[in-house]
């Protein structure tokens, strides 16, 4: 997937939102975003650069394999959305994360915990005619750093018509966990625009909401 720009900083994001603002009214559209759009984070260290490996929506069975990645699979699913709430098809989504014992499989993960040969740990994806996306993965682990903990959490990576946005998705049962997360704790009131639901078990459902528009 082509990376387009710089992610957009809380100051940009700011400023795009009262651009956006003026510019709905100067259309007689709606005076403010019909939904909220979703906060930036940090793509951290561990993007992976250069990946060439399997990068499909299952990231927890890799083809010719018969054995299934470690640790409580789970399905997430959402939509990307513009400000306004209208569902922006062919979005580019790529997404990574730690697995089961909290290890990327990147040069810069020190983290003494074991690999998972069998985690994919890598999608990249293109949004259906709804806005909609799907993947099956692994719940990641919680992992420490030299700034503090790391809550469970999942990056993303995308690329609507007009934003590029670098985010993170955080699970809503890991309410202690989040927080005393570093990252999470610096979002402020932010942060719920980055926590899934969790509609059951396993099941998790997440809307990203860009400050495009569909046109």
């Amino acid at each position: 997937m082509k990376s387009l720009g710089k992610p957009l900083s809380r100051r940009a994001f700011a400023g795009s939102a009262l651009a956006a603002g003026a510019f709905a009214a100067t259309r007689g559209m709606a005076q403010a975003p019909a939904v909220v759009p979703t906060m930036d984070s940090q793509m951290g260290p561990f993007y992976p650069l250069g990946y060439s490996g399997e990068d499909d929506f299952d990231m927890t069975m890799l083809k010719g394999r018969t054995t299934r990645a470690l640790g409580e699979v789970i399905e997430v699913t959402g939509r990307v959305l513009d400000r306004f709430g209208n569902p922006m098809k062919n979005a580019a989504i790529e997404i990574w994360q730690a697995n089961h014992v909290g290890r990327y499989d990147h040069a810069n993960d020190q983290n003494p915990a074991p690999l998972d040969p069998n985690f994919q740990g890598v999608a990249r994806l293109v949004t259906g005619a709804s806005g909609e996306w799907r993947i099956r993965t692994i719940k990641p682990k919680f992992y420490d750093t030299p700034l503090g903990l790391r809550t469970p959490h999942i990056h993303f990576d995308v690329i609507g018509s007009a934003q590029r946005l670098v985010t993170q998705m955080y699970f809503p049962e890991e309410t202690e966990a989040n927080a005393k997360d570093f990252l999470y704790k610096d979002l402020g009131p932010g942060a719920p625009t980055l926590v899934a639901q969790r509609p059951a078990p396993a099941t998790y459902r997440w809307d990203i909401v860009l400050m495009d528009a569909v046109v």
